[in-house]
Protein backbone atom coordinates (compact mmCIF):
# COMPACT_ATOMS: atom_id res chain seq x y z
CA UNK A 1 0.00 0.00 0.00
CA UNK A 2 1.13 3.39 -0.54
CA UNK A 3 -0.13 6.52 1.29
CA UNK A 4 1.41 10.38 0.77
CA UNK A 5 2.94 11.61 3.27
CA UNK A 6 0.75 15.11 3.05
CA UNK A 7 -2.74 13.36 3.34
CA UNK A 8 -1.26 12.28 7.40
CA UNK A 9 -2.74 13.88 10.10
CA UNK A 10 -0.59 16.32 11.94
CA UNK A 11 0.69 14.48 14.93
CA UNK A 12 -0.09 10.94 14.00
CA UNK A 13 1.93 8.00 15.55
CA UNK A 14 2.85 5.09 13.10
CA UNK A 15 3.82 1.67 15.04
CA UNK A 16 6.20 -0.87 12.68
CA UNK A 17 8.10 -3.42 12.97
CA UNK A 18 10.78 -2.62 11.22
CA UNK A 19 11.10 1.16 9.01
CA UNK A 20 13.37 1.29 5.84
CA UNK A 21 14.38 5.13 5.33
CA UNK A 22 15.33 5.37 1.59
CA UNK A 23 13.32 3.58 -1.56
CA UNK A 24 15.80 3.02 -3.62
CA UNK A 25 18.16 0.23 -4.46
CA UNK A 26 19.05 -0.81 -0.99
CA UNK A 27 15.88 -0.15 0.63
CA UNK A 28 13.43 -1.54 -2.28
CA UNK A 29 15.63 -4.92 -2.35
CA UNK A 30 15.19 -5.04 1.65
CA UNK A 31 11.48 -4.46 1.50
CA UNK A 32 11.15 -7.25 -1.39
CA UNK A 33 12.95 -9.98 0.97
CA UNK A 34 10.11 -9.25 4.02
CA UNK A 35 7.23 -9.98 1.53
CA UNK A 36 4.81 -12.00 3.28
CA UNK A 37 6.72 -12.38 6.28
CA UNK A 38 5.02 -12.00 9.43
CA UNK A 39 6.52 -8.68 10.06
CA UNK A 40 4.96 -5.01 9.30
CA UNK A 41 7.57 -2.65 7.20
CA UNK A 42 7.53 0.73 6.92
CA UNK A 43 9.00 1.91 3.79
CA UNK A 44 9.62 5.76 3.48
CA UNK A 45 10.40 7.73 0.53
CA UNK A 46 10.97 11.82 0.25
CA UNK A 47 10.03 12.06 -2.95
CA UNK A 48 6.91 10.53 -4.62
CA UNK A 49 6.36 8.02 -7.70
CA UNK A 50 7.37 11.07 -10.64
CA UNK A 51 10.40 13.50 -10.46
CA UNK A 52 9.29 16.93 -8.25
CA UNK A 53 11.52 19.91 -9.17
CA UNK A 54 11.03 20.83 -4.73
CA UNK A 55 11.75 17.90 -3.24
CA UNK A 56 14.65 17.44 -5.85
CA UNK A 57 15.86 20.47 -4.32
CA UNK A 58 16.83 19.11 -0.83
CA UNK A 59 19.81 17.72 -2.24
CA UNK A 60 21.44 21.06 -3.05
CA UNK A 61 24.16 21.54 -0.74
CA UNK A 62 27.90 23.11 -0.41
CA UNK A 63 31.17 21.52 -2.18
CA UNK A 64 34.22 22.44 -1.08
CA UNK A 65 37.09 20.81 -3.03
CA UNK A 66 35.77 19.61 -6.35
CA UNK A 67 32.98 22.11 -7.73
CA UNK A 68 30.37 18.88 -7.14
CA UNK A 69 27.25 18.59 -8.74
CA UNK A 70 25.14 17.67 -5.17
CA UNK A 71 21.75 18.01 -6.73
CA UNK A 72 22.34 16.79 -10.33
CA UNK A 73 24.13 13.38 -8.72
CA UNK A 74 20.91 11.44 -7.17
CA UNK A 75 17.80 10.97 -8.16
CA UNK A 76 15.02 11.51 -5.34
CA UNK A 77 11.87 9.95 -5.58
CA UNK A 78 10.59 6.10 -5.74
CA UNK A 79 13.30 3.87 -6.98
CA UNK A 80 15.96 6.57 -6.22
CA UNK A 81 18.92 6.94 -8.45
CA UNK A 82 18.31 3.54 -10.49
CA UNK A 83 15.88 5.78 -12.38
CA UNK A 84 18.87 7.03 -14.17
CA UNK A 85 21.16 4.18 -13.29
CA UNK A 86 23.36 2.73 -16.44
CA UNK A 87 23.12 -0.80 -15.45
CA UNK A 88 26.64 -1.80 -14.95
CA UNK A 89 26.75 -4.65 -12.84
CA UNK A 90 30.75 -5.91 -11.36
CA UNK A 91 31.24 -7.37 -8.09
CA UNK A 92 34.32 -6.10 -6.06
CA UNK A 93 37.18 -8.56 -5.62
CA UNK A 94 38.84 -10.52 -3.67
CA UNK A 95 41.49 -7.96 -3.11
CA UNK A 96 39.03 -4.98 -2.75
CA UNK A 97 37.95 -6.53 1.03
CA UNK A 98 41.58 -7.15 1.66
CA UNK A 99 43.63 -4.74 4.39
CA UNK A 100 46.22 -3.85 1.89
CA UNK A 101 49.56 -2.24 3.43
CA UNK A 102 49.61 0.31 0.58
CA UNK A 103 46.23 1.35 0.62
CA UNK A 104 45.49 3.33 3.95
CA UNK A 105 42.37 2.89 6.17
CA UNK A 106 41.78 -0.22 3.56
CA UNK A 107 40.15 -3.62 4.92
CA UNK A 108 36.36 -5.05 4.78
CA UNK A 109 35.83 -7.05 8.22
CA UNK A 110 33.97 -9.62 5.86
CA UNK A 111 35.71 -11.35 2.77
CA UNK A 112 34.72 -11.81 -0.65
CA UNK A 113 33.41 -15.51 -0.12
CA UNK A 114 31.03 -13.96 1.88
CA UNK A 115 29.51 -12.15 -0.16
CA UNK A 116 29.39 -14.70 -3.47
CA UNK A 117 26.22 -16.40 -2.39
CA UNK A 118 24.07 -12.67 -2.21
CA UNK A 119 26.18 -11.28 -5.83
CA UNK A 120 24.66 -15.02 -7.09
CA UNK A 121 21.14 -13.55 -5.52
CA UNK A 122 21.49 -9.85 -6.37
CA UNK A 123 21.79 -11.37 -10.21
CA UNK A 124 18.39 -11.97 -10.43
CA UNK A 125 16.72 -9.02 -8.70
CA UNK A 126 19.58 -6.44 -11.02
CA UNK A 127 18.29 -8.66 -14.27
CA UNK A 128 21.03 -10.03 -15.46
CA UNK A 129 19.70 -13.29 -16.54
CA UNK A 130 19.13 -16.82 -15.75
CA UNK A 131 21.64 -19.02 -13.98
CA UNK A 132 24.62 -16.67 -13.29
CA UNK A 133 26.92 -16.91 -10.88
CA UNK A 134 29.97 -14.39 -9.26
CA UNK A 135 32.06 -16.35 -11.24
CA UNK A 136 31.13 -15.45 -14.75
CA UNK A 137 31.79 -12.12 -13.98
CA UNK A 138 35.82 -13.07 -14.73
CA UNK A 139 35.61 -16.33 -17.19
CA UNK A 140 36.18 -16.11 -20.76
CA UNK A 141 35.50 -19.75 -21.72
CA UNK A 142 31.90 -19.37 -19.50
CA UNK A 143 30.48 -16.87 -22.06
CA UNK A 144 31.63 -18.95 -24.63
CA UNK A 145 30.59 -21.80 -23.80
CA UNK A 146 27.18 -20.10 -23.07
CA UNK A 147 26.68 -19.39 -26.57
CA UNK A 148 27.80 -22.89 -27.74
CA UNK A 149 31.31 -21.55 -29.16
CA UNK A 150 29.33 -19.78 -32.52
CA UNK A 151 27.84 -16.35 -31.69
CA UNK A 152 30.60 -15.01 -29.39
CA UNK A 153 33.49 -13.19 -30.82
CA UNK A 154 36.01 -13.19 -27.76
CA UNK A 155 39.10 -12.72 -29.26
CA UNK A 156 41.16 -11.95 -25.85
CA UNK A 157 43.47 -9.42 -25.67
CA UNK A 158 45.89 -11.69 -24.34
CA UNK A 159 48.69 -9.39 -23.10
CA UNK A 160 52.02 -11.08 -22.12
CA UNK A 161 52.56 -11.84 -18.62
CA UNK A 162 50.17 -11.19 -15.69
CA UNK A 163 49.81 -7.58 -15.69
CA UNK A 164 46.41 -7.40 -17.30
CA UNK A 165 43.57 -9.33 -17.70
CA UNK A 166 40.02 -10.05 -19.61
CA UNK A 167 37.35 -9.68 -16.50
CA UNK A 168 33.44 -8.27 -17.40
CA UNK A 169 30.49 -6.24 -17.00
CA UNK A 170 27.08 -7.50 -16.98
CA UNK A 171 24.60 -4.89 -17.93
CA UNK A 172 21.64 -4.82 -16.22
CA UNK A 173 18.17 -3.70 -18.80
CA UNK A 174 18.84 -0.96 -16.59
CA UNK A 175 16.43 -2.60 -13.73
CA UNK A 176 14.87 1.05 -12.37
CA UNK A 177 13.49 -0.28 -9.17
CA UNK A 178 10.70 1.91 -8.89
CA UNK A 179 9.30 0.70 -11.95
CA UNK A 180 10.14 -3.06 -11.77
CA UNK A 181 9.33 -3.78 -8.26
CA UNK A 182 6.64 -1.12 -6.94
CA UNK A 183 3.99 -2.97 -8.22
CA UNK A 184 4.84 -6.27 -5.75
CA UNK A 185 5.57 -3.49 -2.89
CA UNK A 186 2.01 -1.94 -3.59
CA UNK A 187 0.50 -5.21 -3.25
CA UNK A 188 2.52 -6.60 -0.20
CA UNK A 189 -0.07 -6.48 3.15
CA UNK A 190 2.72 -6.36 5.16
CA UNK A 191 4.91 -3.22 3.34
CA UNK A 192 3.70 0.50 3.67
CA UNK A 193 5.09 3.00 1.90
CA UNK A 194 4.70 6.22 2.23
CA UNK A 195 5.54 8.83 0.21
CA UNK A 196 6.22 12.83 -0.07
CA UNK A 197 7.75 11.60 3.37
CA UNK A 198 11.00 13.31 4.84
CA UNK A 199 12.72 11.39 7.76
CA UNK A 200 13.97 14.55 9.58
CA UNK A 201 15.31 12.94 12.65
CA UNK A 202 16.27 9.98 13.92
CA UNK A 203 15.67 10.02 17.88
CA UNK A 204 17.22 7.36 20.28
CA UNK A 205 16.36 6.72 23.86
CA UNK A 206 18.45 8.94 26.54
CA UNK A 207 21.04 6.67 27.21
CA UNK A 208 21.69 6.47 23.20
CA UNK A 209 21.50 2.45 22.74
CA UNK A 210 17.96 2.13 20.93
CA UNK A 211 16.29 4.11 18.46
CA UNK A 212 12.57 5.46 19.76
CA UNK A 213 11.52 6.86 17.32
CA UNK A 214 11.73 8.85 13.69
CA UNK A 215 10.58 12.73 13.35
CA UNK A 216 8.75 13.02 9.39
CA UNK A 217 7.98 15.96 7.47
CA UNK A 218 6.45 16.44 4.59
CA UNK A 219 6.84 19.63 2.06
CA UNK A 220 3.83 22.52 1.75
CA UNK A 221 1.73 21.89 -1.26
CA UNK A 222 0.02 25.11 -2.76
CA UNK A 223 0.77 27.33 0.58
CA UNK A 224 -0.50 24.65 3.04
CA UNK A 225 2.00 23.82 5.41
CA UNK A 226 3.45 20.80 5.51
CA UNK A 227 2.63 17.87 7.89
CA UNK A 228 4.83 16.40 11.21
CA UNK A 229 4.07 12.66 12.24
CA UNK A 230 5.99 10.03 13.51
CA UNK A 231 7.07 6.45 13.34
CA UNK A 232 7.80 4.30 16.11
CA UNK A 233 9.47 1.09 14.86
CA UNK A 234 11.68 -1.45 16.65
CA UNK A 235 14.17 -1.90 13.90
CA UNK A 236 15.68 0.55 11.94
CA UNK A 237 17.12 0.73 8.27
CA UNK A 238 18.87 4.02 7.16
CA UNK A 239 18.70 3.25 3.47
CA UNK A 240 19.11 7.12 2.07
CA UNK A 241 22.26 6.58 -0.17
CA UNK A 242 25.88 7.60 0.35
CA UNK A 243 25.72 11.05 1.13
CA UNK A 244 22.37 11.30 2.87
CA UNK A 245 23.14 8.69 5.14
CA UNK A 246 26.22 10.37 7.01
CA UNK A 247 23.53 13.81 6.96
CA UNK A 248 21.00 12.30 8.28
CA UNK A 249 22.89 10.91 11.50
CA UNK A 250 24.35 14.27 11.85
CA UNK A 251 21.37 15.71 12.22
CA UNK A 252 19.61 13.26 14.65
CA UNK A 253 21.71 15.45 17.60
CA UNK A 254 18.77 16.49 19.68
CA UNK A 255 19.76 13.74 22.41
CA UNK A 256 23.33 12.63 21.09
CA UNK A 257 24.35 15.95 20.36
CA UNK A 258 27.12 15.08 17.90
CA UNK A 259 25.16 13.09 15.56
CA UNK A 260 24.28 8.88 15.83
CA UNK A 261 26.91 6.71 15.81
CA UNK A 262 29.00 9.38 16.09
CA UNK A 263 31.15 9.42 18.73
CA UNK A 264 34.28 8.79 17.65
CA UNK A 265 33.54 11.75 14.81
CA UNK A 266 33.84 9.23 12.10
CA UNK A 267 30.22 9.63 10.41
CA UNK A 268 30.34 11.35 6.87
CA UNK A 269 34.22 10.87 7.06
CA UNK A 270 36.28 8.44 4.13
CA UNK A 271 34.08 9.87 1.40
CA UNK A 272 35.29 8.30 -1.51
CA UNK A 273 33.84 8.33 -5.24
CA UNK A 274 35.48 6.80 -8.46
CA UNK A 275 37.63 9.61 -10.77
CA UNK A 276 36.69 8.10 -14.14
CA UNK A 277 38.88 11.33 -16.11
CA UNK A 278 37.01 13.39 -18.63
CA UNK A 279 37.77 12.21 -21.90
CA UNK A 280 40.08 9.27 -22.93
CA UNK A 281 43.00 7.94 -21.05
CA UNK A 282 44.88 6.57 -24.05
CA UNK A 283 44.60 5.76 -27.67
CA UNK A 284 45.52 2.06 -28.88
CA UNK A 285 46.33 1.61 -32.12
CA UNK A 286 46.06 -2.48 -33.23
CA UNK A 287 47.33 -4.20 -36.12
CA UNK A 288 45.18 -6.13 -38.56
CA UNK A 289 46.22 -9.39 -37.06
CA UNK A 290 44.97 -8.32 -33.46
CA UNK A 291 41.44 -6.57 -33.84
CA UNK A 292 39.33 -6.49 -30.82
CA UNK A 293 36.84 -8.72 -30.35
CA UNK A 294 33.23 -6.83 -30.68
CA UNK A 295 32.62 -7.88 -27.14
CA UNK A 296 35.34 -5.25 -25.77
CA UNK A 297 34.43 -1.76 -27.81
CA UNK A 298 30.35 -2.52 -27.55
CA UNK A 299 28.49 -5.01 -25.42
CA UNK A 300 27.65 -8.07 -26.84
CA UNK A 301 24.33 -10.49 -26.21
CA UNK A 302 24.79 -13.57 -24.86
CA UNK A 303 21.60 -15.70 -24.09
CA UNK A 304 19.48 -13.15 -21.86
CA UNK A 305 22.20 -11.28 -20.64
CA UNK A 306 24.56 -8.73 -22.33
CA UNK A 307 28.36 -8.62 -21.43
CA UNK A 308 31.47 -6.68 -21.49
CA UNK A 309 34.79 -7.31 -21.49
CA UNK A 310 37.09 -4.78 -20.04
CA UNK A 311 40.84 -4.76 -19.35
CA UNK A 312 42.33 -4.37 -15.29
CA UNK A 313 45.20 -4.85 -13.63
CA UNK A 314 45.66 -8.52 -12.14
CA UNK A 315 45.72 -9.19 -8.78
CA UNK A 316 49.24 -10.18 -8.99
CA UNK A 317 50.43 -6.91 -10.17
CA UNK A 318 48.40 -4.47 -7.96
CA UNK A 319 50.36 -6.64 -4.82
CA UNK A 320 53.88 -6.51 -6.74
CA UNK A 321 54.05 -2.93 -7.52
CA UNK A 322 51.12 -1.97 -4.74
CA UNK A 323 49.02 0.09 -7.33
CA UNK A 324 45.33 1.30 -6.71
CA UNK A 325 42.64 -0.98 -9.16
CA UNK A 326 41.72 0.40 -12.55
CA UNK A 327 38.84 -0.80 -15.16
CA UNK A 328 39.65 0.09 -18.98
CA UNK A 329 36.81 0.06 -21.26
CA UNK A 330 37.76 0.12 -24.54
CA UNK A 331 35.78 2.05 -27.35
CA UNK A 332 36.25 2.68 -31.05
CA UNK A 333 37.79 5.69 -31.73
CA UNK A 334 36.40 9.38 -30.56
CA UNK A 335 37.99 12.76 -30.36
CA UNK A 336 40.18 13.42 -27.92
CA UNK A 337 39.39 15.72 -24.72
CA UNK A 338 39.73 19.48 -24.78
CA UNK A 339 43.03 20.65 -23.91
CA UNK A 340 44.78 17.30 -23.96
CA UNK A 341 48.28 17.02 -25.91
CA UNK A 342 47.48 14.56 -27.68
CA UNK A 343 47.67 15.67 -31.62
CA UNK A 344 44.87 16.64 -33.61
CA UNK A 345 43.65 14.73 -36.04
CA UNK A 346 44.85 10.93 -35.49
CA UNK A 347 44.13 8.62 -38.46
CA UNK A 348 44.31 5.06 -39.06
CA UNK A 349 47.85 5.32 -40.58
CA UNK A 350 48.91 8.15 -38.91
CA UNK A 351 50.84 6.06 -36.40
CA UNK A 352 53.86 8.73 -35.83
CA UNK A 353 51.33 10.42 -33.73
CA UNK A 354 51.12 7.03 -30.83
CA UNK A 355 54.55 6.35 -28.81
CA UNK A 356 55.04 3.82 -26.62
CA UNK A 357 56.75 5.42 -23.37
CA UNK A 358 60.50 5.24 -23.69
CA UNK A 359 60.76 3.87 -27.04
CA UNK A 360 60.14 6.60 -29.35
CA UNK A 361 60.31 4.40 -32.40
CA UNK A 362 57.86 2.06 -31.91
CA UNK A 363 55.52 1.45 -35.32
CA UNK A 364 52.58 -1.15 -35.96
CA UNK A 365 52.54 -3.39 -38.87
CA UNK A 366 50.36 -2.97 -41.31
CA UNK A 367 46.86 -0.99 -41.70
CA UNK A 368 45.56 -0.07 -38.49
CA UNK A 369 42.79 0.10 -36.31
CA UNK A 370 42.18 2.73 -33.59
CA UNK A 371 40.64 2.93 -30.11
CA UNK A 372 40.24 4.98 -27.13
CA UNK A 373 39.69 4.02 -23.50
CA UNK A 374 38.36 5.64 -20.73
CA UNK A 375 38.90 4.11 -17.14
CA UNK A 376 37.14 4.28 -13.58
CA UNK A 377 39.89 4.59 -10.93
CA UNK A 378 39.99 2.68 -7.45
CA UNK A 379 39.74 5.75 -4.74
CA UNK A 380 41.65 5.83 -1.54
CA UNK A 381 39.66 6.30 1.64
CA UNK A 382 41.05 9.61 3.44
CA UNK A 383 39.12 10.88 6.82
CA UNK A 384 39.64 14.60 5.16
CA UNK A 385 37.17 13.64 2.20
CA UNK A 386 33.97 14.18 3.93
CA UNK A 387 30.33 15.63 4.50
CA UNK A 388 29.13 17.33 7.31
CA UNK A 389 26.94 20.40 7.61
CA UNK A 390 26.38 23.44 6.06
CA UNK A 391 25.09 26.60 7.77
CA UNK A 392 22.55 27.11 5.21
CA UNK A 393 19.28 25.04 5.40
CA UNK A 394 16.52 23.42 3.18
CA UNK A 395 12.64 23.70 2.56
CA UNK A 396 12.45 21.44 5.43
CA UNK A 397 14.60 23.93 7.90
CA UNK A 398 17.45 21.22 8.33
CA UNK A 399 21.14 22.06 7.73
CA UNK A 400 21.96 21.82 4.36
CA UNK A 401 24.82 19.21 3.21
CA UNK A 402 28.38 20.48 2.54
CA UNK A 403 30.70 18.26 0.67
CA UNK A 404 34.23 17.93 0.98
CA UNK A 405 36.17 16.22 -1.41
CA UNK A 406 39.23 16.03 -3.67
CA UNK A 407 40.73 13.03 -5.23
CA UNK A 408 44.63 12.62 -3.63
CA UNK A 409 47.81 12.83 -5.41
CA UNK A 410 48.36 8.85 -4.93
CA UNK A 411 45.47 8.34 -6.79
CA UNK A 412 46.82 10.72 -9.88
CA UNK A 413 50.14 9.59 -9.63
CA UNK A 414 48.93 5.35 -10.04
CA UNK A 415 46.03 5.76 -12.77
CA UNK A 416 48.97 7.36 -14.31
CA UNK A 417 51.19 4.55 -13.87
CA UNK A 418 48.81 2.28 -14.64
CA UNK A 419 48.32 4.07 -18.39
CA UNK A 420 51.39 3.69 -18.83
CA UNK A 421 51.82 -0.38 -17.48
CA UNK A 422 49.13 -0.66 -20.24
CA UNK A 423 51.30 0.71 -22.68
CA UNK A 424 54.52 -1.27 -22.26
CA UNK A 425 52.52 -4.85 -22.62
CA UNK A 426 50.59 -3.76 -25.31
CA UNK A 427 54.40 -2.47 -26.92
CA UNK A 428 55.38 -6.01 -25.38
CA UNK A 429 52.74 -7.93 -27.36
CA UNK A 430 53.72 -6.89 -30.34
CA UNK A 431 50.25 -6.07 -32.20
CA UNK A 432 49.69 -3.21 -30.92
CA UNK A 433 51.17 0.39 -29.53
CA UNK A 434 49.23 2.95 -26.84
CA UNK A 435 49.74 6.42 -26.47
CA UNK A 436 49.03 7.60 -23.46
CA UNK A 437 47.00 10.41 -22.39
CA UNK A 438 46.78 10.97 -18.69
CA UNK A 439 50.49 11.28 -17.76
CA UNK A 440 52.17 11.51 -14.18
CA UNK A 441 51.80 15.07 -12.52
CA UNK A 442 52.74 16.28 -8.93
CA UNK A 443 48.37 16.84 -8.31
CA UNK A 444 45.52 16.83 -9.92
CA UNK A 445 44.44 19.30 -12.56
CA UNK A 446 40.68 20.01 -12.16
CA UNK A 447 39.91 19.41 -15.91
CA UNK A 448 41.04 16.28 -14.92
CA UNK A 449 38.60 15.15 -12.30
CA UNK A 450 35.64 13.38 -13.20
CA UNK A 451 33.04 11.20 -11.61
CA UNK A 452 30.79 8.78 -11.81
CA UNK A 453 27.93 9.89 -8.94
CA UNK A 454 29.22 7.03 -6.68
CA UNK A 455 29.24 7.93 -3.29
CA UNK A 456 30.68 5.75 -0.84
CA UNK A 457 32.20 5.55 2.61
CA UNK A 458 30.48 7.94 5.02
CA UNK A 459 29.33 5.14 7.51
CA UNK A 460 32.22 2.51 6.87
CA UNK A 461 32.04 -0.65 8.17
CA UNK A 462 34.47 -1.79 10.61
CA UNK A 463 35.05 -4.58 13.86
CA UNK A 464 36.23 -2.26 15.68
CA UNK A 465 34.07 0.85 16.66
CA UNK A 466 37.34 3.09 16.62
CA UNK A 467 37.91 2.42 12.84
CA UNK A 468 34.11 2.31 11.97
CA UNK A 469 30.28 3.24 12.03
CA UNK A 470 28.69 0.30 11.29
CA UNK A 471 29.77 -3.48 12.54
CA UNK A 472 30.18 -6.68 9.93
CA UNK A 473 26.23 -6.91 10.49
CA UNK A 474 25.71 -3.21 9.31
CA UNK A 475 24.40 -2.15 12.82
CA UNK A 476 25.55 1.11 13.83
CA UNK A 477 27.86 0.43 16.77
CA UNK A 478 26.38 0.51 20.14
CA UNK A 479 22.50 1.15 18.89
CA UNK A 480 20.90 -2.05 18.99
CA UNK A 481 18.45 -1.21 16.68
CA UNK A 482 19.84 0.88 13.94
CA UNK A 483 21.51 -0.57 11.05
CA UNK A 484 22.72 1.24 7.36
CA UNK A 485 22.38 -0.07 4.25
CA UNK A 486 24.06 1.16 0.78
CA UNK A 487 27.53 1.99 -0.40
CA UNK A 488 28.01 4.47 2.76
CA UNK A 489 28.94 1.88 4.39
CA UNK A 490 31.80 0.73 2.27
CA UNK A 491 35.54 0.55 3.58
CA UNK A 492 36.77 0.76 0.19
CA UNK A 493 35.24 0.86 -3.22
CA UNK A 494 37.26 -0.90 -5.58
CA UNK A 495 37.00 0.48 -9.05
CA UNK A 496 33.96 -0.81 -10.01
CA UNK A 497 30.11 0.51 -10.21
CA UNK A 498 28.94 -0.03 -6.72
CA UNK A 499 25.04 -0.73 -6.96
CA UNK A 500 25.20 -4.64 -7.53
CA UNK A 501 27.18 -4.89 -4.15
CA UNK A 502 24.46 -1.98 -2.43
CA UNK A 503 21.77 -5.39 -3.29
CA UNK A 504 24.62 -8.05 -2.68
CA UNK A 505 24.83 -6.23 0.92
CA UNK A 506 20.97 -5.56 1.42
CA UNK A 507 20.14 -9.11 0.98
CA UNK A 508 22.80 -10.11 3.35
CA UNK A 509 21.41 -7.69 5.87
CA UNK A 510 17.78 -8.54 5.23
CA UNK A 511 19.06 -12.31 6.25
CA UNK A 512 20.62 -10.90 9.45
CA UNK A 513 17.33 -9.18 10.39
CA UNK A 514 15.12 -12.52 9.78
CA UNK A 515 17.02 -14.36 12.27
CA UNK A 516 16.93 -11.43 14.72
CA UNK A 517 14.25 -11.66 17.47
CA UNK A 518 12.35 -7.98 17.64
CA UNK A 519 12.59 -6.15 21.04
CA UNK A 520 10.49 -4.13 22.43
Amino acid sequence: MFIDGRQVPDGTIIETDIAIIGAGAAGITLAREFIGSQRHVTLIESGGLEPDEATQALYAGESKGVDYPLEAARLRYFGGSTNHWGGFCRPLAPIDFEARSWVPHSGWPITRATLDPFYARATTICQLGAGLTAGDFDDSAAWRLRAGGKSLNWQSIDLPGDDFVTRFFIYSKPTHFGEAYGGEIGRATNITTYLNSNVTEIVPDAAVQRVERLTVATLGVEGHPGRRFEIRPRMTILACGGIENARLLLLSNSVATEGLGNGRDLVGRFFMEHVHVPGQIALIALDARARIATGYDEPQVVGDAEVRAILMPSDAYLRREQRLGLNIAIYPQRPVAEGSDAERPVEAGVLGLLRLPGAPDATVAGEATLFGASCAAEPIPSPDNRVTLSTDRDALGLPRTRLDWRPLPVEQRDLARNVDALARNFGAWGHGIVRALFTERPDWQDEDIGWGNHHMGTTRMAADPQAGVVDADCRVHGIDNLYVAGSSIFPTGGPVNPTFTIVALAMRLADHLKSRKLAG
